[in-house]
């Protein structure tokens, strides 16, 4: 398995990557193969601002794209292309192919102070029995000059923009991994121009980004046949088989569902920190039973603290799916530069950082610990989740057991930061419930993602029940308690 480090935000493969169409029947008959290809031209993303994309296309089904000309913004000071291509075609059976081509000619950016003459991104992804491959060393960018200077382009190449930000070139990351069945997944993107802005440019706040020529492609393999079962009791070459013993139970009632994953994908976006600041504890319940959740098993661990402990960002990424579920309760999703997906639930408030489609650094602080939702009556605790982005292809169930990421994470010190407690002054919060904002890229939510509900806030850090206040660690954070908050009363 290859793996680099995705230095901006990619579309998820819970919005790219099919499942394998049908499922292994009675007779052994195994499951096809399948894929999904993705790409565009252009696309800026401007944080609070709408931003721009043209030449976007998906598939399956088969789409092409072709403009003559492109502006942003109307003037064209941020960014023009004279013309654009794209195209994304799958063909899936007992083998699947998936190809990607995202394209722009005469390329001008920040009225000239990045030109490129032809920018091609393509990606090509193919299985054959249970293998999946992909190809992305077709790309190219030629005739590109930076600030005056030629430059030359390779994979992931980095350079410097003066004082206001940098450029990666053919940015690109591949991954291969197989399922329990052995069964192997391709997943591979490529941004043939990538520019990040750390610091205003061009009318530009920081945080923008501008990609030119992107493809994304995935594959799936068909799964192996399954053998149809043999009951106990029935002879074969004359010899009757042991009855199999059985392997695991259930605790209540419910269908058997399949055991969690054991599998541990190395996550390579980094650095990565403990998500709860200052005293927890923590144990592996990750697929224990849970008869009221969908799913009938844990997906992931329980992380205990006080009453409104610091939730950071285990990551830098982007938030999403903000607000309220009736299991989780306030809860968030996080997205890492690698594609991995990260869950917190039942939170008693969220941060001001915490808003849709926001780009965060590790160990900002995005929420407080709480017990909402299914867990009220609970001791106030994170429950966090991880899910691979090799693994997203299998939908919410691609979680895997975070208490070996969460032991290490505990001993790292990638992030360093100091004076979580006073991170944000009294009065800062001036409207707690974040304000629905626009998701910059499409995502498909696996959390099943509902509005948020105003006042929240007030009401997470109102008093709770007896031995549940901690006024003194509420103080510490800037917050002042409601006038008649001395009542005691919810």
């Amino acid at each position: 398995m290859t793996v680099r480090k995705r230095l901006c935000f990619s579309v998820p493969l819970a919005a790219v990557l099919l499942l394998a169409a049908g499922s292994a029947g009675a007779g052994g008959a195994s499951s096809s193969a399948g894929g999904s290809a993705r790409a565009y031209s252009i696309r800026i993303v401007v944080p609070g601002q709408s931003g721009a994309v043209a030449g976007e296309v998906s598939a399956p089904p088969y789409h092409v794209s072709f403009g003559s000309a492109f502006a942003y913004p109307a003037d064209g000071s941020v960014a023009t292309v004279a013309s654009l291509a794209a195209s994304a075609q799958t063909d899936a059976g007992a083998r699947a192919t998936a190809n990607a081509s995202g394209e722009a000619q005469t390329v001008s950016l920040f009225g000239g102070e990045i030109t490129a003459t032809d920018v091609n991104a393509k990606a090509s992804a193919a299985t054959s029995g249970h293998s999946a491959t992909g190809n992305l060393a077709r790309s190219s960018i030629t005739g590109l000059t930076v600030l005056g200077q030629p430059a030359t382009a390779y994979a992931n190449a980095r350079i410097a923009l003066a004082d206001w930000g940098y450029l990666v070139t053919l940015e690109q990351s591949t991954d291969t991994s197989a399922g329990p069945d052995g069964a192997q997944a391709f997943h591979g993107f490529v941004a043939a121009i990538d520019v990040h802005l750390t610091a205003p440019h061009g009318n530009l706040p920081a945080g923008s980004e501008i990609e030119v020529g992107y493809a994304e492609v995935s594959a799936q393999a068909a799964a192996a046949p399954k053998r149809k079962p043999v009951p106990p009791g029935t002879k074969k070459n004359g010899k009757t088989p042991p009855a199999p013993e059985p392997k695991g139970h259930r605790n209540g009632p419910g269908p058997i569902l399949p055991a969690p994953s054991t599998l541990q994908p190395r996550l390579t976006a980094g650095g990565y920190v403990f998500p709860v600041y200052g005293p927890v504890s923590f144990t592996d319940t990750f697929g224990a039973y849970r008869g009221d959740v969908p799913g009938n098993w844990h997906h992931g661990d329980d992380i205990f603290a006080p009453l409104g402990a610091p939730i950071l960002a285990c990551a830098d990424g982007i938030v999403f799916s903000i607000g309220w579920n009736t299991i989780g309760g306030n809860r968030l999703w996080l997205r890492d530069a690698q594609g991995n997906e990260f869950y917190y639930a039942h939170l008693s408030a969220f941060s001001p950082l915490a808003k849709n489609g926001r780009r965060v650094r590790a160990g900002e602080v995005l929420g407080f610990v709480g017990n909402t939702g299914d867990a009220s009556g609970t001791p106030t605790h994170l429950h966090f989740e991880i899910h691979p982005a090799s693994l997203i292809y299998l939908g919410y169930d691609g979680a895997v057991d975070p208490t070996q990421y969460l032991t290490a994470w505990q001993h790292l010190q990638d992030v360093r930061f100091q004076n979580v407690a006073g991170w944000v002054p009294a009065g800062a919060v001036s409207d707690p419930a974040p304000k629905p904002a626009a998701i910059l890229l499409q995502v498909s939510d696996i959390s099943e993602a509902s509005g948020l509900e105003p006042g929240s806030l007030q009401r997470a850090i109102a008093p709770r029940v007896p031995g549940e206040e901690n006024p003194g660690l509420m103080r510490a954070l800037g917050f002042r308690p409601p006038p008649n908050a001395g009542s005691g009363e919810g």
